[in-house]
């Protein structure tokens, strides 16, 4: 059976071969508690303490900065929360944007229920912070600023460096959701100026079910669970060894084959725009500035065209997503198209494509074939 092609690795990533294979040994042999002190325990808290330094050297920062936790929706929960929390003597007052991933604004809507004021930032027509009005927003109460590194959406990306001097200049705290960026645009923490850090395993060819948070050493946080001292005590738990070992091998591979893999998903999604451009014309309507996106990703919308209905009708050839979605027979927006003050027309007509390490010259061609001859038939 034929496979479609799939072009939606914003939503998640397939395991990369070289990090299953690191995982087996995880799996058949080293089953060991990391906290027993023979040799199979032992053996697997070396492995962890190893996928500790692989994570930390992706985004330059320290081995003991690195925690291990479930996924990117526990790291944003923790960062926020712990945050908040921490500093709540301080003051209440939350810096974010009307873009984030529903990790951090639902988050954020539950702080506001506890006494915590939130901010909601706007975007311009790309989906893009302006810095100054982080500036113009900040008070004497203010103790986080979270802004993601890149949209997951659309794929731009946020001055990050800015807005960390703005973080630093005031001292604020300043949480980045990275779970799109981490693997395909530089993730430097130091240089982002950000003090904790949310990396997503499935977003980065390792397994579902793991992610981490990179918390700067001497950042005040609150614990959200307790228990014993695995992870310091800041994530109690016995380890998930399995998908700590994938996440740190999915990072060497990441760091070792940054450049690569860069261009790669940046030259296939270009090839795959110009390839639509070239049949459809001005019925193509790119979304983002893509010399600030992310390379691989490719948020456009095709004139007189159900964006649902299109990637309903090519699921079976090409795998892509929409910014809208159609629930009994009405169309709803996505809160960052929105953001965008995208008209709704051309809301409802995007599509997110978001092409992959392994995606060849051959499946962007058929892509583009498949989705001129079902445009051309749904127009």
């Amino acid at each position: 059976m034929k496979r479609p092609v799939y072009l939606d690795n914003n939503a998640t990533t397939p395991v990369d071969p070289e990090v299953a294979e690191e995982m087996i040994p995880y799996i058949e042999s080293f089953y060991g508690n990391p906290s027993s002190s023979y040799s199979i325990g032992r053996s697997n808290k070396e492995a962890v303490e190893k996928a500790r330094i692989q994570v930390a050297e992706l985004i330059n920062c320290q081995p003991e900065e690195i925690y291990f936790t479930s996924c990117a929706t526990e790291s944003n929960n923790h960062a926020i929360k712990g945050i908040a929390w921490a500093n709540s003597h301080k003051g209440r007052h939350i810096i974010t944007s009307e873009i984030e991933h529903p990790a951090v604004t639902e988050v954020c809507k539950y702080l506001r229920s506890q006494g915590f004021e939130i901010t909601w930032l706007p975007v311009d027509q790309y989906g893009r912070v302006n810095p100054k009005d982080i500036e113009n927003a900040v008070r004497k109460d203010t103790i986080l600023i979270t802004i993601m590194h890149a949209n997951n959406e659309v794929g731009t990306i946020q001055p990050l460096e800015e807005i960390g001097a703005i973080a630093r200049k005031n001292k604020i705290t300043f949480h980045t959701d990275a779970s799109q960026s981490v693997g395909k645009i530089e993730t430097d923490v130091d240089k982002l100026g950000v003090d904790l850090l949310t990396i997503a395993g499935h977003k980065l060819y390792a397994p579902k079910g793991i992610g981490a948070l990179y918390i700067r050493k001497g950042t005040k946080i609150e614990n959200l669970m307790h228990g014993a001292n695995q992870e310091k005590g800041i994530r109690p738990g016995t380890e998930n060894v399995i998908h700590i070992v994938g996440l740190g091998k999915a990072c060497e591979v990441a760091l070792r084959d940054f450049k690569q893999i860069r261009q790669n998903m940046q030259v296939l999604r270009n090839r795959l725009l110009n390839g639509l451009v070239s049949q459809l014309g001005n019925q193509v309507h790119v979304n983002v500035d893509l010399e600030n996106c992310l390379p691989n990703t490719l948020s456009v919308a095709f004139e007189n065209i159900s964006a649902y209905a299109l990637a309903s009708f090519i699921s079976n050839d090409v795998l892509i997503s929409t910014g809208s979605a159609c629930h009994s027979g009405e169309t709803t927006i996505s809160s960052v198209l929105q953001a965008m003050k995208l008209d709704f027309r051309a809301a409802a007509a995007t599509v997110r494509i978001s092409t992959g390490k392994k995606t060849t010259e051959e499946e962007i061609d058929i892509a583009v074939e498949v989705l001129v001859n079902a445009i051309k038939k749904l127009t």
